[in-house]
């Protein structure tokens, strides 16, 4: 092949019409056939090579847009021995494939980047469509939603209709609290949306966040902040008062002895007697009113837990082995599970036990009304591997206009109750990083759950 295209063309169709000549002299002065033929099929091979020759510059061109359009960059484009202008042409090809190959590896650089940033946020992220196509979910919403894939909104009906309903009508730029319960567990959804256009897609993105915890963490620190102040004031009131009253009683007893052996007026010694009476009952009220100040002021005093690691069968057996007499005297059926045998948990034993003894006294006076009373211990870990303790009992339960409120420091449903057990048990597993909720349904089933 000749070193350059226009020479090589040249050639080609100078042996083209040579051979034309060719054709033309045998077929007008001679009678050889076969030898014509000959010729006229190799002059139709020159045509069709020289087409072939002419369009490869169309190819190349073809398979270089081909390339681009389908993001194929392995392929090379060198043409060699045909010129200057084909040596030029494979070099800008070259040059374009290099800069497309170093834009798509930066793209998909940014791609992974940001798929990394999205998938190790801490709060759920999920962009979807206006009919509920999700174009987008991160790792925490599938693990507060417990799934492993989302297509589609819809498919978080089971999980909880309403917050579908709120996600498909939430307005840009709106901020909104889903409240979901799930049998042992509560969740406080904050949601915040946002939207904008891709292409010709309208596209709503909502980040959403759990903030139970926080919101129980705010309100016990409110709590622990007001009882700090009032068991304060209280105290400074009471106490001055409750010491008088002492003083004064002494007093008046030596008064009263000392009048009745002098005088013999009963009247006067009756109305000596009733103001001994009197002050003994302030007294009285004031030391039980200190007593009672002084319980509540044990929610701000919660000792650091301190922690060990144990199993929870041992755990289980010292506290049956408490109230064993009483439930025995009310007939109480009482089991106590642990799967595997053998789970251990890190905690502080002394402080957990506490918890679970005021669970159970609660679960005690729960089925005293109940036909056949029973309460099942239960200790396992979850999907997520966190190590779960449950009190379930088949008493009376809890009113669902009440449950919400159980935990509230100095709420109490019972007639000599003080409103702190379960607030300070939540607080005590607030401390072990850990949650205690409540599910109850009336006559049925009550279970208090421990999420460590």
């Amino acid at each position: 092949m000749a070193s350059n295209f226009r020479i090589s063309l040249i050639i080609r169709v100078l042996a083209i019409v040579a051979n034309a000549f060719v054709i033309m002299w045998l077929l007008f002065t001679t009678s050889y056939y076969f030898t014509t033929l000959l010729a006229v099929g190799v002059a139709i091979y020159q045509v069709i090579i020289l087409i072939q020759f002419v369009e490869t510059t169309n190819t190349l061109l073809t398979n270089f847009l081909e390339s681009l359009r389908y993001s194929d960059f392995s392929r090379t484009f060198e043409i060699k021995g045909l010129g200057y202008s084909f040596d030029r042409l494979t070099e800008s090809f070259s040059v374009v494939i290099n800069d497309f190959r170093k834009v798509r590896e930066q793209r998909e650089q940014n791609y992974f980047y940001l798929q990394t940033v999205v998938e190790h946020i801490g709060f759920g992220l999920i962009s979807y469509r206006e009919d509920g196509v999700v174009e987008l979910i991160n790792n925490s919403t599938k693990k507060l939603f417990k799934i492993t894939s989302l297509k589609n909104l819809n498919e978080l009906e089971s999980f909880s209709p309403e917050l579908v309903s709120r996600l498909m009508t939430i307005s840009n730029g709106e901020s909104i609290m889903v409240k979901i319960q799930k049998q042992d567990t509560i969740l406080q959804l904050a949601i915040f949306a946002t939207e904008f256009k891709v292409a010709d897609r309208l596209i709503r993105m909502a980040t959403i966040k759990d903030i139970q915890n926080e919101l129980e963490e705010n309100e016990m620190e409110s709590w622990q902040k007001l009882i700090r102040v009032l068991t304060h004031e209280i105290m400074n009131s009471i106490t001055p008062i409750a010491s008088i009253t002492q003083t004064l009683n002494y007093m008046i007893k030596d008064v009263r002895t000392t009048y009745t052996n002098a005088f013999q007026d009963e009247g006067e010694i009756e109305t000596i007697g009733e103001i001994e009476l009197a002050i003994e009952t302030i007294h009285k009220r004031s030391i039980g009113l200190l007593h009672f100040v002084e319980s509540y002021r044990d929610l701000t005093r919660i000792p650091t837990p301190k922690f060990t690691i144990f199993p929870v069968r041992v755990l289980f057996d010292n506290l049956k082995g408490l109230m064993k007499e009483e439930m025995n005297r009310l007939k109480i059926e009482c089991s106590a599970s642990t799967t595997p045998e053998n789970l251990e948990l890190s905690a502080d034993e002394q402080l957990i036990e506490q918890v679970l003894i005021n669970l159970l006294r609660n679960a005690i006076q729960a089925v005293e009304k109940t036909e056949i009373p029973k309460i099942e211990l239960k200790a396992f870990t979850d999907a997520n591997g966190k190590i779960i303790i449950q009190m379930i009992d088949n008493g009376q339960g809890i009113l669902p206009e009440v449950l919400d409120k159980i935990f509230v420091p100095f709420f109490t449903t019972k007639p000599k109750g003080s409103g702190i057990g379960l607030s300070l048990s939540r607080q005590i597993l607030r401390l072990h990083g850990g949650t205690l909720t409540a599910h109850s349904q009336p006559d049925v089933q009550t279970v208090f759950t421990l999420k460590f």
